[in-house]
């Protein structure tokens, strides 16, 4: 039977951690009335990440459960298009690993793809800070206010919060676009959205809790860097045309 909503968990390295999250996201998915199946998709791990992920779902047969892995590192945006394109349900929620954003917040994405109103939900730090529980370290919080405004100007996306790992989609009308994705890396977030909007896609960005997690792997200097390259390398791509279909 096709579940209801997959759930995308992108991992690496996250042996040590994972455990108890996705304990969490299992046990809050089986009290729903909807059907749920989750993928954790280990990208390249060189830790024990696909044993500790198989180890929690067979705690739970009855869940449906699984784990997609490949053995180089390809990045979390080549993760979560795996884990996408693997998916057996028609909206499809994208969740970091340490659930710095609840699973319990999955509704005010999920609900309006459900009703029809939106093809493309996201979480949002920025319109409501008063959710964040732990903010995070005042320069790193700065740097992605900084990141987002350039975002803001130079993709023309009217949006305050493109990073946020806790995202929906409506798959018949995101997969399509699926296949024209070129980012690999933490810039796919803001390529997802770029595409999304480009095709005529309903987008919504919606305020949700937060925590941060002391345990991120984002660095702030090579990852900001490297994120401006590949916000650059989307402009080009859309000016080269490699973002049209058909």
């Amino acid at each position: 039977m096709q579940p209801d909503l997959s759930i995308i968990i992108p991992a690496y390295n996250e042996s040590d951690r994972l455990a108890g999250p996705l304990r969490t996201v299992i046990e809050y998915l089986m009290t729903q009335s909807f059907t749920a199946e989750v993928i954790v998709v280990d990208d390249g791990s060189s830790d024990d990440t696909t044993a500790a992920a198989d180890a929690v779902f067979s705690e739970y047969p009855e869940f449906a459960g699984r784990t997609v892995r490949y053995e180089k590192n390809r990045g979390k945006g080549y993760a979560v298009k795996t884990g996408m394109l693997a998916a057996a349900a028609d909206i499809v929620l994208f969740s970091d690993a340490d659930l710095s954003t609840p699973i319990e917040e999955l509704h005010k994405l999920v609900d309006p793809i459900k009703n029809g109103e939106f093809d493309v939900t996201f979480g949002s730090r920025a319109l409501d800070r008063s959710l964040i529980g732990t903010h995070q370290p005042w320069r790193r919080e700065q740097g992605g206010k900084v990141f987002n405004l350039v975002v803001r100007v130079m993709t023309g996306m009217p949006f305050w919060d493109t990073q946020c790992g806790f995202k929906a989609f409506s798959m018949p009308t995101f997969r399509p676009l699926l296949d024209v994705m070129q980012i690999e890396r933490f810039g796919f977030d803001v390529e997802f959205l770029y595409v999304a909007r480009l095709h005529g896609l309903r987008l919504k960005e919606i305020a949700v809790r937060w925590n941060n997690d002391d345990r991120s792997k984002v660095n702030v200097l090579r990852d900001s860097v490297r994120m401006f390259d590949e916000v650059r390398q989307i402009r080009r791509n859309a000016k080269r045309g490699v973002y049209d279909i058909g």
